[in-house]
């Protein structure tokens, strides 16, 4: 007569099942293999499986890397219900440098599907969105116009034409009209901007910033691996780094900084930035924010508190520590 595997499991059997499931999973026996050195019939070693695995003594989980982006995007989905995510696979053990160059070409693609005749496109300038604009493929688009979200005027940006590249890059990409804006990223005044603010050639580039259809931008964090080009390009100077640490700042949008909880009002810095209100980012039908890199995790965990975008393109990796 067989042994017969009862679900009133007593210690012993329980037991019995965690030796033949450690004989079978960790170490790779066969079932007959098992039965031989245990003294057992191989009917009792597939019962004594089976509850291991009914009991929970036994969990399987299996690890699909091809689905590993589709279950990130639903835990954001969930835990951030205004945002559409896209979370870009990419290789194990890969350096930083490797996943923006794959978040780049997702967004490029993205942004063909966005983008319409007669629509207009917000730019702000970085590291980020100069990968972005490497990766895209040339389509001409009717009466699309790109316009530039902060100023850039810095000297040495004005020698290498990094920022200026960028959105006339974007521009030619699609056979765009590019609108830039040549003032300074931070004025010494907040007055100063008032003043400058009023002036036409400048209210028409605010005008458009203000009717854009699709924004396009990233998180700006110290932290970064690859630190964002506000922070390593000199655009600020060592107090005004002290002095965001002392006002809680976790990162910027365009040169708008803002804090973990994701407001913006009434740091001092940002009536000095020549960057958009970032209540735009909660009113157009796209606001694409483009991130790679762990260094940037706190920061885009406070812009989606503040729920400054409402699509987020990210690398797998930069997903999964922000959703832990």
């Amino acid at each position: 007569m067989l042994d017969a595997v009862t679900d009133s499991t007593t210690d012993d059997t329980a037991a019995q099942a965690v030796q033949v499931a450690r004989l079978y999973y960790h170490q790779g026996l066969t079932t007959d293999a098992i039965a031989r050195e245990l003294g057992l019939s191989r009917p009792k070693v597939s019962r004594l499986l089976t509850l291991a695995r009914r009991t929970g003594l036994v969990e399987i989980r299996i690890h699909d890397p091809q689905a590993q982006p589709q279950s990130l995007e639903a835990q954001l989905s969930a835990r951030y219900p205004f945002l559409r995510p896209q979370v870009v696979r990419v290789p194990p053990g890969s350096p930083e440098n490797i996943w923006l160059d794959r978040v780049a070409v997702a967004a490029a693609r993205l942004l063909e599907q966005l983008l319409r005749p007669g629509q207009t496109v917000g730019l702000a300038w970085g590291t980020t969105l100069d990968a972005v604009s490497r990766a895209l493929t040339p389509r001409p688009i009717t009466n699309l116009q790109v316009v530039q979200l902060n100023g850039s005027a810095n000297a040495l940006d004005f020698m290498s034409g990094f920022v200026t590249d960028t959105i006339t890059r974007f521009a030619a990409n699609y056979g765009a009209r590019a609108h830039l804006f040549p003032v300074p990223t931070f004025f010494d005044d907040p007055a100063t901007r008032e003043a400058m603010w009023r002036e036409r050639s400048v209210r028409h580039v605010l005008d458009l910033q203000a009717r854009a259809d699709v924004l396009l931008y990233s998180v700006g964090a110290a932290a970064a691996l690859v630190p964002s080009h506000v922070y390593a390009a000199g655009y600020l100077d060592e107090t005004d780094e002290a002095q965001l640490r002392a006002q809680g700042v976790a990162g910027d949008i365009a040169t708008v900084f803002f804090r973990a909880d994701g407001s913006f009002h009434g740091l001092p810095i940002n009536a000095r930035s020549s960057g958009p209100d970032l209540a735009l980012t909660r009113q157009v039908t796209h606001a694409v924010c483009v991130v790679s890199g762990l260094g940037k995790v706190q920061a885009l965990r406070a812009a989606l508190a503040g729920e400054l975008m409402n699509t987020l393109v990210v690398d797998e990796v930069t997903a999964r520590a922000l959703l832990s």
